[in-house]
């Protein structure tokens, strides 16, 4: 028997008894439409995962921690195994850092709060040191003015947020003006009216009468905003940047003009001077771990996004593994009902078996029609099932699109997704259920006597 004659003689026998070959090809719709769906919504729940790590900022850069004994502030420290003690984060080790495999760029920070001024206007808010040089990598894009630049003096760049801090000084409840309104309008445009920078944060306030000021006249550093800064949904939206050298030099300043110069005020600013943090970019996500690992056994902690990433993704594929073993009882149920199908057909089929048989097909064109039919019920329950899961993905997308708005995705999240490759490993799945299942009533037929078979009403 050739091919086309058996696969003729296969769909007409499907055909001949369209009830049950409906009934089980719905069997496998469900079950591959149940296991394909259930996956998806752990496909989606990862794919949102990785859409808010994304806007928090970038996944190749770590940064980098002084570890004291006792970890980090207190907290248990993921310092390396052979590290001991304190550990400071000094030129010394951003010159360790940038010398390691796949790091791009380094950039120390400190960090420090002020008050900016303008005109009746005032805001406070922290003012981060950074490398000029490498400030495109470690901050959103821009979105007006510029980012700094080296040799820049005491200009800012300012974060998305900042710039709805200002709020009026002299007014009798200033503070009720403090919290920023949507859609309204910045105070102060930072990048065309006079700033003023200074440490006295009862700087432009209004007084009561008879209240006076600081012991002594605070220092006042004339600053120019450059640039603002597209919204990246994390900390430097709420940030201005300064030049790190420059930085420094107003914190010198201020602390002479009020502290003096004895040796408690000389630690005290030495204090002040250290770097927080070292931020350290690395050219492909495929650096982080081993950078990471490298700078722990340095004894300094780390901290990336990739971290938080892995965490959830871990998260993310337990959920799959609980969802899609729901969707394989489903296809389990489907496989016994193709068995039974072709069992059933066996019986329904002995005599036309026995005259395959009697007329010289081989056992193995018998065996091979069996398994066609059974195969071709779990493909087309396959496709179909795809069909349906393509569906249902559509319309749990549809339902939850303004979810987004309420976990600051902006409306783009997605609770279903389907990877192009599980659909060909659905209908796979399905069509190897199928053959599976079509396997031991190929056989049983292939036994049946012929004469025996002719003999059978």
């Amino acid at each position: 028997m050739n091919s086309i004659d058996l696969i003729r003689m296969g769909f007409g026998n499907l055909l001949r008894r369209k009830t049950r070959t409906f009934l089980t090809v719905l069997g496998v719709i469900i079950g591959t439409a149940a296991i394909v769906t259930m996956l998806s919504l752990g496909f989606g729940m990862q794919y949102s995962f990785q859409q808010q790590i994304a806007r928090m900022g970038s996944m190749t850069v770590i940064e980098v921690y002084p570890s004291y004994d006792g970890g980090y502030y207190g907290m248990t420290g993921s310092r390396g195994r052979g590290s001991t003690g304190s550990t400071t984060l000094d030129d010394k080790a951003i010159a360790q850092f940038s010398q390691l495999e796949g790091v791009q760029a380094v950039s120390p920070e400190i960090e420090t709060y002020l008050r900016i001024v303008s005109g009746r206007y005032i805001a406070d808010m922290p003012v981060k040191g950074i490398n000029p040089e490498v400030m495109a990598e470690f901050v959103p894009e821009i979105s007006e003015g510029r980012l700094l630049q080296k040799g820049d003096g005491a200009n800012l760049v300012f974060g998305s947020q900042t710039v709805y801090y200002f709020y009026d000084g002299k007014a009798r409840d200033p503070w009720r003006y403090m919290m920023y309104q949507e859609g309204a309008e910045p105070k102060v445009n930072v990048l065309k009216d006079k700033l003023t920078l200074t440490f006295d944060f009862s700087y432009g306030m209004r007084r009561a009468p008879g209240e006076s000021g600081t012991s002594k006249p605070p220092r006042l550093y004339k600053v120019k905003g450059v640039g603002i800064l597209q919204q990246g949904l994390n900390e430097s939206d709420y940030s201005a940047y300064m030049n790190i050298e420059e930085l420094k030099k107003i914190i010198q300043d201020n602390a002479r003009n009020q502290n003096g110069n004895d040796s408690a005020s000389r630690q005290m600013l030495e204090e002040q001077l250290k770097y927080q943090r070292v931020k350290v970019k690395v050219k492909d996500i495929k650096y982080v771990q081993s950078v990471q690992d490298a700078i722990k056994e340095m004894g300094f902690q780390t901290h990336s996004l990739n971290d938080i990433l892995e965490s959830m993704q871990e998260q993310s594929r337990t959920i799959q593994l609980i969802l899609g073993g729901i969707g394989a009882i489903s296809l389990l149920v489907a496989a016994l009902g193709i068995t039974n199908t072709m069992i059933m057909s066996i019986y329904e089929r002995t005599r036309e078996i026995g005259i395959m048989k009697v007329i010289g097909a081989a056992l193995k064109d018998i065996k091979r029609l069996f398994l066609f039919e059974a195969g071709m019920i779990g493909f087309l329950g396959g496709l179909l099932g795809i069909g349906i899961s393509y569906l249902l993905s559509f319309l749990l997308n549809s339902l939850s699109s303004n979810a987004g708005y309420y976990i600051g995705m902006g409306g783009e999240v997605k609770i279903s997704v389907i990877p192009l490759w599980l659909i060909f490993a659905a209908v796979g799945l399905s069509t190897l259920v199928g053959l599976v299942s079509g396997y031991y009533p190929a056989r049983r037929a292939m036994k049946l006597s012929a004469l025996e078979a002719i003999k059978t009403e």
